[in-house]
C-alpha cells in the first residue's frame, strides 16, 4: 500500500513523468512565505514532474525570488542562492557576468563558457560553446531553472550545467508599470502589456530602459530590452512564438592591479579613459516552439519543435598599447569588430508504455542542428599620420578580417523505466558532430593564411538510480560524461602563427549521489548533492598578451565538492532558507606557462572552494515582507600559478516588500539595502589577465527601491 501511495503522489502532478530535463524547466511559487514544501513543478518540453522527483541536482528560482533580488537587470541579483553556482555581477556592463557551474565556466575571461543557456528552450550558447545573457528578460520570467551534474551532459556541447529561463504566459488582461531606482545614478523603466485574445490565443509585449552612471569611473551603462511573445493552445497543440531585442552600450573600467587594488584608488586603471575603453552590442532573435499530444495514437504520446534564428554584432574597443600593435604584423590591433547569424531546431517525439498499474516506461528521442556564422575584423585602436599618432580610442586601421563557423548536428535519446513501484532507471546518450572553420581574409606579406578547419565527434550517456524509500525521502545515483570543445576564439591562435590545430576538447567523467527529504508536517525540506568529476584534456590559458590570447591543453584535473540547500518553515509567518557549497577544483598534472610552472594539486582559476548564501525572511504584517541575507565565499585565485587571491568574506543585506490591493490591480514597493557594512572586496576576477589587472571592485553600499504597478482591464 506504501508503495502504490508514494506512486500516486509522484505522479500527482505529471502526465508523464519520465524524470528527465531535456531542453528546460519551470516553476511556480508564492509571494509570501508558506508551509507549501514543493512549490514547484519541473516541466520539460514534453513532461513534467516535481523537483522532488527529477533525479539530479536542480534548483529553481522563481518569479518572486528574482523580484526581490533586485532591479531585474542581472542573474547575480538571485542566483547566488542556488549552491553549486557562481555568479559574479562584474560591476561593468561591457563584460557578461561571470558565471561557472562546479568550476565549468571559471576560465572565461569574457561571455560565459562551459554552460549550455537557455531562453524558453531557444539556446542561448552558441555551437562552439561561447554563450551570453544580456538578453535574458528577468521582468517577464516566470522562473529559471539551474540544472547541474551528470544530467546536463545530454544539452551537448559545453554543458558543465544549465541555466534555463522560462517566460511568464499572459493569465489576465493588464498593464504594467515598473519604476526603478538605486545608487550610482541606477534608472529603469519597465512597460508592459499581457491578454487573452480568445480563440486560445494570448500575446505578452514588454520593454525597459535601464541606465546607470556606473559603480566605478568610466562605467556608464545603458540597456534597451524589448520582448514579445504570442501564444496558442489548441485541444492537442499549443504553439509560442518569441521575439526579442536588446541594445547595449557600455563603457569599460578595466580591472585593477593588486596595488590598485589595496590603494582603493583609483577605481579605475588609468588605461580606460586613455583608450576610452567600451563596448556596444545589438542582438535580435526569434524563436517558436510548437507541441502536439497524439490522441489515440497508443504508445506514441507527443512531439516537439523548436527553430529559432538571430543575430548579434558586437564591437569593443581595447586598452592594447600603440607600440604593441605596430610591434608586430600578425598583431589583431585593438579594436574587437564582428557580426554574427545563428540558427537552430530541435525535433522530438516521446513514448510511453504501460507494463502494468505500478510501471511504465518512456522515451524520448530527437535530432537538433545549429550553425554559427561570423565576419569578424580586428582594427588599430588608433589613428596615424606619418607615423605619429593622432588619436586613441578610435577605429583605425583594419588589422584582422576572417569568416567563422560552427556546426553541429546531433541526435539524443532518454529513456526512463520503472523497475519497481519506487526504483526507476533513465538511461540518456547524445550523439553530435562539431565543425568549425575558419576563412583568413587578412593577408599580407608579413602575415600569413591562418586559415584552418577542425571537426569534432562526440558521445555524451548518462546514466541515474532513484529509489523513493519513503513518501518524502529520494535518494538517487549518477553518472555521465561530459564533451567541452574550444570555442572560436580560442582556436583562433596557436603557439605556432595560425589556427591552433593542436587544441584538443575537454571531456569530463562525472558521478553524482544525492538525497532529498521533505518533511510536511515539520515544514522543512532539504536537498544534498555530493559529486566527483575527473577531466582530461583541460583547456587553460598559455599566454595573454597584446590583445592574442592563446590557449593550451594541460591535461587532468579533478573537481570534487558537496551542496546542500534547506529551507524551513518555522512558522507561517517565518521562513529559513540556506545554500551551502564546497568545491575543491584542481590541476592533477604539472604543466607550463610563459609566467612560470604550474604543480599538481593548484587551484584551477576563478574557482571558489567554499560559498554559502543564507536568508531569514518574515511576513511582519499581510502582504508585507522583511528579509535580511547573508552571501559568503572563499577565497578565489586569478591565475593557474595561485600567485595572487582575492579574498574572501561575507556580506549583508536588507530587504522590504510590501504590496497593495487595488480596486483593478495591484502596487508592489520594493527596497533593498546590499553590502550593509560597505565593505571591500573582489567581486570578480579576470582570470589569468596578462597585465596582472585581475580584480574588479564590488560596490560598497548601495540602495535600490523599485514600484510595479499592475492594472487590469
Amino acid at each position: 500500500m506504501r508503495a502504490r501511495l508514494s506512486r500516486l503522489a509522484r505522479t500527482a502532478t505529471t502526465k508523464a513523468s519520465w524524470g528527465a530535463l531535456l531542453m528546460g524547466a519551470a516553476a511556480t511559487a508564492p509571494a509570501q512565505p508558506t508551509a507549501t514544501l514543493e512549490p514547484v513543478v519541473v516541466r520539460a518540453n514534453l513532461a513534467e514532474q516535481r523537483t522532488f522527483d527529477a533525479p539530479h541536482a536542480v534548483s529553481v528560482v522563481d518569479a518572486e525570488a528574482l523580484r526581490q533580488g533586485g532591479p531585474m537587470v542581472n542573474l547575480s541579483e538571485a542566483l547566488q542562492r542556488v549552491p553549486g553556482l557562481t555568479v559574479n555581477a562584474r560591476g561593468n556592463y561591457a563584460q557578461d557576468l561571470q558565471i561557472s557551474s562546479r568550476g565549468f565556466g571559471a576560465r572565461a575571461g569574457f561571455g560565459v563558457r562551459g554552460l549550455r543557456l537557455y531562453t524558453d528552450g531557444i539556446p542561448a550558447t552558441m555551437p562552439d560553446g561561447q554563450g551570453q545573457v544580456s538578453h535574458f528578460d528577468l521582468a517577464g520570467a516566470q522562473r529559471i531553472e539551474v540544472l547541474r551534474g551528470p544530467f546536463s551532459a545530454l544539452y551537448g556541447n559545453s554543458s558543465g550545467g544549465v541555466i534555463s529561463l522560462v517566460s511568464a504566459a499572459p493569465q489576465q488582461r493588464a498593464a504594467h508599470l515598473g519604476v526603478d531606482a538605486g545608487s550610482h545614478g541606477a534608472r529603469q523603466l519597465r512597460i508592459g502589456v499581457e491578454s487573452p485574445l480568445g480563440g486560445g490565443w494570448n500575446v505578452r509585449l514588454q520593454g525597459s530602459e535601464f541606465e546607470t552612471d556606473g559603480e566605478r569611473p568610466h562605467s556608464q551603462a545603458r540597456r534597451s530590452l524589448a520582448n514579445a511573445r504570442l501564444g496558442w493552445q489548441g485541444e492537442n497543440d499549443s504553439v509560442v512564438v518569441l521575439l526579442n531585442a536588446v541594445a547595449q552600450p557600455a563603457q569599460d573600467p578595466l580591472g585593477l592591479t593588486r596595488a590598485q587594488f589595496d590603494a582603493g584608488t583609483p577605481e579605475t586603471a588609468p588605461q580606460a579613459a586613455l583608450f576610452n575603453t567600451r563596448k556596444t552590442a545589438d542582438q535580435t532573435q526569434i524563436g517558436a516552439t510548437w507541441k502536439h499530444r497524439f490522441a489515440q495514437a497508443g504508445a506514441l504520446q507527443s512531439s516537439g519543435l523548436t527553430v529559432y534564428s538571430g543575430q548579434r554584432s558586437v564591437t569593443q574597443w581595447q586598452a592594447i598599447p600603440v607600440a604593441v600593435q605596430r610591434g608586430a604584423a600578425t598583431q589583431p590591433g585593438g579594436v574587437i569588430d564582428f557580426d554574427r547569424t545563428y540558427r537552430g531546431l530541435d525535433a522530438r517525439l516521446s513514448w510511453d508504455w504501460p507494463r502494468n498499474d505500478q510501471a511504465r516506461t518512456r522515451l524520448v528521442a530527437g535530432v537538433a542542428v545549429e550553425s554559427q556564422d561570423e565576419d569578424r575584423r580586428g582594427y588599430e585602436n588608433f589613428t596615424s599620420v606619418g607615423g605619429s599618432t593622432t588619436a586613441l580610442g578610435v577605429t583605425g586601421a583594419l588589422r584582422r578580417q576572417e569568416d567563422n563557423t560552427a556546426r553541429t548536428q546531433e541526435v539524443y535519446v532518454q529513456g526512463e523505466v520503472d523497475l519497481g513501484a519506487d526504483t526507476t532507471a533513465t538511461l540518456g546518450l547524445r550523439h553530435g558532430v562539431l565543425q568549425v572553420r575558419t576563412r583568413d581574409r587578412y593577408l599580407t606579406p608579413a602575415n600569413g593564411d591562418d586559415s584552418g578547419a577542425l571537426d569534432y565527434r562526440y558521445t555524451t550517456p548518462v546514466a541515474t538510480w532513484q529509489w523513493r524509500a519513503t513518501p518524502g525521502l529520494n535518494l538517487y545515483a549518477s553518472a555521465g560524461q561530459g564533451f567541452e570543445s574550444p570555442t572560436l576564439p580560442e582556436l583562433a591562435y596557436g603557439p605556432q602563427p595560425g589556427f591552433n590545430r593542436s587544441l584538443q576538447p575537454q571531456r569530463s567523467r562525472q558521478v553524482e549521489v544525492g538525497a532529498k527529504w521533505r518533511d510536511a508536517p515539520r515544514r522543512w525540506s532539504a536537498d544534498l548533492a555530493l559529486f566527483r568529476i575527473a577531466t582530461r584534456n583541460e583547456i587553460a590559458v598559455l599566454e595573454n598578451t597584446g590583445g592574442r590570447a592563446t590557449f593550451q591543453n594541460v591535461g587532468r584535473t579533478s573537481r570534487q565538492g558537496a551542496e546542500w540547500a534547506g529551507r524551513w518553515q518555522a512558522t507561517p509567518s517565518l521562513q529559513a532558507q540556506v545554500a551551502l557549497t564546497w568545491l575543491d577544483a584542481v590541476y592533477r598534472d604539472a604543466f607550463s606557462t610563459p609566467a612560470g610552472q604550474v604543480t599538481p594539486g593548484g587551484r584551477i582559476a576563478g574557482t571558489t572552494e567554499h560559498s554559502a548564501f543564507a536568508e531569514l525572511a518574515w511576513a511582519a504584517a499581510p502582504r508585507t515582507e522583511l528579509a535580511v541575507e547573508l552571501r559568503a565565499r572563499g577565497r578565489t585565485p586569478v591565475n593557474d600559478l595561485n600567485t595572487d587571491f582575492a579574498a574572501g568574506g561575507a556580506v549583508w543585506a536588507w530587504r522590504l516588500g510590501r504590496s497593495i490591493a487595488l480596486p483593478s490591480g495591484a502596487l508592489k514597493l520594493q527596497a533593498r539595502l546590499d553590502n550593509v557594512l560597505d565593505r571591500r572586496y573582489a567581486g570578480s576576477v579576470i582570470v589569468n589577465e596578462a597585465n596582472g589587472r585581475y580584480f574588479e571592485p564590488a560596490p560598497g553600499r548601495t540602495w535600490w527601491i523599485g514600484a510595479h504597478w499592475q492594472a487590469n482591464f
